[in-house]
C-alpha cells in the first residue's frame, strides 16, 4: 500500500474483532512511526500510554463519552503532550501530537488494523480524568483506538475545491 491509498483508505473503526490480540512487534512499529513524525524543532514532546487493560479501557467512556469503542478495540494508544520539553515558549505541542496520531493512523491501516482517534485535549475535565485514570503529568491530548476491525465504514471524506485558495 503506498501513501496515496493509505490516505484514502483510512476510516474510524468503531467495531472490533473481540479478542484479538496485537503482537508486539506490530505494536513496536506502530510506536514508531508516532516517533517518527515532525515536531516543533524537533523537541518531540510527547509520551504514549498503552492501555491494554480491559477494566481501564472500559473506563474510558466515564470520561470521553464518545470512546465506546474501546469496547472492543485490542488497546488504545494514548498520546500526551509534553510541552515542557518545547524550550523557548514554543506551543506547537498540539500539532506535534497530532502529527504522532496521523502516524499511528496509517501505519497501523499498513499492519491491516483498525483505528479510531478520540479527541481529549484541549476540554480540561477529559484531561484532568485521563491523567488521573492513565497516572500522568502529561498532557493527554487523545487516544487511537487499535485492532481488527468489524466493520468498512464508506469513506466520508473528499476533496472540496472550494475550500482552497490559490496565491499566484
Amino acid at each position: 500500500m503506498n501513501v496515496t491509498e493509505a490516505i484514502r483508505n483510512r476510516r474510524s473503526i468503531r467495531k472490533f474483532r473481540e479478542g484479538a490480540v496485537i503482537p508486539q512487534e506490530d505494536l513496536d512499529l506502530i510506536l514508531e512511526a508516532a516517533m517518527m513524525a515532525p515536531s516543533a524543532r524537533n523537541t518531540r514532546p510527547w509520551e504514549f500510554v498503552v492501555v491494554e487493560n480491559r477494566e481501564i479501557l472500559e473506563k474510558f467512556r466515564d470520561i470521553q463519552p464518545y470512546t465506546g469503542m474501546m469496547k472492543t478495540a485490542s488497546l488504545a494508544i494514548v498520546v500526551c503532550g509534553r510541552p515542557e520539553l518545547q524550550e523557548g515558549g514554543n506551543e506547537f505541542w498540539p500539532q506535534d501530537c497530532g502529527a504522532a496520531i496521523e502516524n499511528i493512523l496509517l501505519q497501523a491501516l499498513e499492519l491491516g488494523y483498525g483505528t479510531c482517534w478520540c479527541g481529549f485535549y484541549p476540554v480540561e475535565d477529559r484531561v484532568k480524568g485521563f491523567q488521573e485514570l492513565l497516572g500522568v503529568e502529561s498532557i493527554p491530548v487523545g487516544a487511537v483506538a487499535v485492532g481488527i476491525a468489524e466493520e468498512a465504514p464508506a469513506a466520508r471524506g473528499y476533496y472540496d475545491k472550494s475550500r482552497v485558495k490559490y496565491i499566484k
